[in-house]
């Protein structure tokens, strides 16, 4: 018998880690199903590991009862434990789509708990003792807020658009610019969303300009609505033109057809003067006349997925009556995190100091200063000279798919070290039991302060400290020593 397969026979069964005390103590705590699966498991990438070591290897190997037990336990645990965390968001990315959008704030993180572990009146009406609808928890206030007739609400921006063009347009034409015919994450398409809707596309103009008289010229007999398409996640600069609210919705007049707009991102608040670009409000889109609206409850606004949709009471009355509705209506939590979240756009300035989204847009350069310096003093307490830690100007993004061409001046904590490479510091710290996610450029690793919570400093600390220790271990296949 060779030295590996001495190696292969001397690990236990199955049955005798099982009567090991710590993986004993599992059972009480787990299933004895999921503890018996993840053992086997384990073995099998275990003997997989002894197998592609080399022959030298393997003669200066040697298995560690003890280091065998703690891999089972990593295992189990890493099996029944959640898959959906928090992480720190160090990207300097606001609506980070990949890390969950928009954060919630303190009141409708409250609200959704409380709605959540007890009974609510989701669809009943307490004065009739009747049953009722789930979207008059928050129809008033949206209409308060954007200054529109009739609202309702379902679980994203896409289903809104497709539900007001299923109601509005079925099987007939619907007008849109040719440089509006945008795509979304995840490759999803203007032109798809209305196939699946049942609309027939009616594209006009060109890429770069699109005039008032192309949508008169492409209406016909079998036109159901005029639209336009806010082009949030892209600019196109230079020679353009396109026809504005007013316009269309005059000409929708004349021709009796209803003129609805996506906004893609909503935004409820003017940001301009707080030195963001202009972005169209949904009030300014009510207010030009737009008979249907529809915009997104998680970028901008800084609610939870959402698709929101304002307008005529007319057509809103129709599409609550249509069948996808029931398909693309929200839960009683996002309703909860969504009003709560409305309440604070009441008053402008508690919306800015409260709704994290807004927050981060907003606040100065100074106070992001003073962050970053807060957070480099942790870490050359913490980490001492295993790094240098600079703090440094930078660009933040907003993300979503809004704003595009921004950058926002931001400040960031830059870190090189010379017993680490950035690429593996960047991958211990994401795969730290709080993850933190962040960037690298120029060969350092970035913390963007803008998107970091006051709270979350420490974590960064630790997440470094811990990747910057010496772990004293090795995995099979990375040398010899015990396993």
């Amino acid at each position: 018998m060779n030295r590996r397969q001495q190696i292969l026979s001397s690990i236990p069964a199955v049955d005798e880690l099982l009567k090991k005390e710590k993986i004993d103590e599992l059972l009480f705590r787990y299933p004895r199903s999921i503890v018996v699966e993840s053992i086997r498991e384990y073995l099998a990438e275990y003997r997989q590991n002894i197998l592609s070591l080399g022959d030298i290897e393997a003669e200066s190997l040697t298995v560690s009862q003890n280091a065998l037990v703690e891999g089972i336990l990593g295992k189990v645990h890493s099996v029944m434990s959640n898959k959906l965390i928090n992480v720190v968001n160090a990207t300097g990315i606001v609506i980070h789509t990949n890390l969950g959008r928009s954060i919630l704030t303190e009141k409708a993180k409250e609200q959704l708990w409380s709605i959540a572990s007890r009974y609510s009146n989701l669809e009943f009406e307490l004065e009739s003792g009747q049953r009722g609808s789930r979207y008059s928890h928050v129809e008033d206030l949206i209409c308060k807020l954007t200054g529109a007739e009739a609202a309702m609400v379902v679980n994203n921006n896409a289903a809104a658009v497709m539900l007001v063009l299923s109601t509005l347009a079925k099987d007939r034409e619907v007008v849109v610019s040719r440089g509006q015919l945008v795509e979304i994450g995840g490759s999803f398409r203007v032109p798809d969303v209305m196939a699946q809707s049942g609309a027939v596309l009616r594209e006009i103009g060109t890429t770069n300009k699109t005039h008032l008289t192309d949508y008169e010229n492409a209406a016909n007999e079998n036109t159901a609505a005029l639209m336009k398409v806010h082009t949030s996640n892209y600019k196109i600069m230079g020679f353009t033109e396109e026809a504005a609210s007013e316009e269309l919705v005059a000409l929708g007049r004349k021709l009796e057809l209803p003129v609805i707009e996506d906004l893609g991102s909503g935004v409820l608040l003017d940001l301009q003067k707080y030195g963001l670009p202009y972005e169209p409000t949904v009030q300014s889109a009510v207010k030009a006349g737009m008979d249907v609206v529809t915009f997104s409850g998680d970028k901008m606004l800084g609610g939870p997925q959402s698709g929101i949709i304002v307008g005529k009471r007319e057509y809103i009355q129709k599409m609550r009556k249509n069948q996808l509705t029931r398909a693309f209506r929200i839960d009683k939590l996002t309703l909860a995190a969504l009003e709560s979240t409305l309440h604070l756009y009441l008053d402008e300035k508690t919306a800015v100091a409260e709704i994290p989204v807004l927050r981060m847009l907003t606040i100065s350069i100074e106070e992001l200063q003073k962050k970053a310096k807060r957070l480099q003093k942790k870490l050359v307490k913490r980490l001492g000279d295993k790094c240098s830690i600079t703090v440094i100007n930078e660009n933040s993004e907003v993300g979503g798919g809004s704003m595009p061409m921004h950058k926002l001046p931001t400040k960031a904590v830059a870190i090189t070290s010379q017993i680490i490479s950035i690429d593996a510091l960047e991958r211990e710290i994401r795969s730290y039991k709080v993850p933190v996610v962040a960037r690298i450029s120029k060969d350092r690793l970035i913390i963007d302060v803008r998107t970091v919570m006051d709270d979350e400093l420490d974590y960064i600390a630790d997440a470094l400290a811990y990747a910057l220790m010496d772990k004293n271990f090795q995995r099979a296949g990375e040398g010899g020593g015990s396993i």
